[in-house]
């Protein structure tokens, strides 16, 4: 009988000190390392990347049991950027983003199917120009460690997707597909555990 206590004793000593009992844990994003870039075709000779520089969000995640709770971002819109002064003001008017009515896009995350240890498939609703509609996002969690600078619990990630830019209104120069109707996104990320 003493042995069974003691072993139903360290059995739920296991249970306690596991992974699976940790409870979701709050990350930011660390606007000095998160990317959000785009590719967009011009005329099928060749896509040019654009990049918004102006990026904050946050989420509350269980690595223990792979589990989303919840997740928002907020993108300026008008801190697009591509390289070219007159084509970021031309993405800014109303041919495209319209930032003079719609300052911001935002995504809100509704749940997160993993599909290993480190990848996984992302699903939410994103917000452009005042329309919202469904985006899934391919992820791959590279990397949680203690950052070797400054030592921050810090959780990495990449993250790829599309959208058509029709579907929030953009229908500039569609035809001939002189500026392509896919978008394609390309998201780089740490974020650092909120109360560490």
């Amino acid at each position: 009988m003493r042995r069974f206590k003691l072993a139903l004793g360290l059995f739920l000593g296991i249970l306690v000190a596991s992974p699976a009992s940790a409870a979701p844990e709050r990350f930011v994003l660390d606007p000095s390392h998160v990317s959000i870039g785009f590719l967009v075709g011009h005329a099928r000779f060749a896509d040019v990347l654009g990049m918004f520089t102006d990026v904050e969000g946050e989420f509350v995640y269980d690595s223990a049991r792979q589990q989303l709770r919840s997740g928002s971002v907020v993108i300026d819109a008008r801190s697009v950027f591509t390289g070219h002064e007159g084509r970021d003001d031309h993405v800014r008017n109303e041919d495209f983003l319209d930032t003079g009515a719609h300052e911001t896009i935002t995504f809100e995350a509704s749940g997160y199917e993993a599909s290993s240890e480190n990848a996984g498939v992302l699903q939410g609703e994103i917000t452009i120009r005042g329309v919202t509609r469904p985006l899934s996002l391919d992820v791959t969690l590279n990397r949680r460690d203690a950052h070797p600078i400054g030592g921050k619990d810090t959780l990495g990630g990449s993250a790829r997707g599309s959208l058509l830019r029709s579907e929030f209104g953009m229908e500039y120069a569609l035809e001939g597909d002189l500026v392509s109707d896919e978008i394609d996104l390309i998201i780089e990320f740490e974020a650092i555990r909120a109360d560490d």
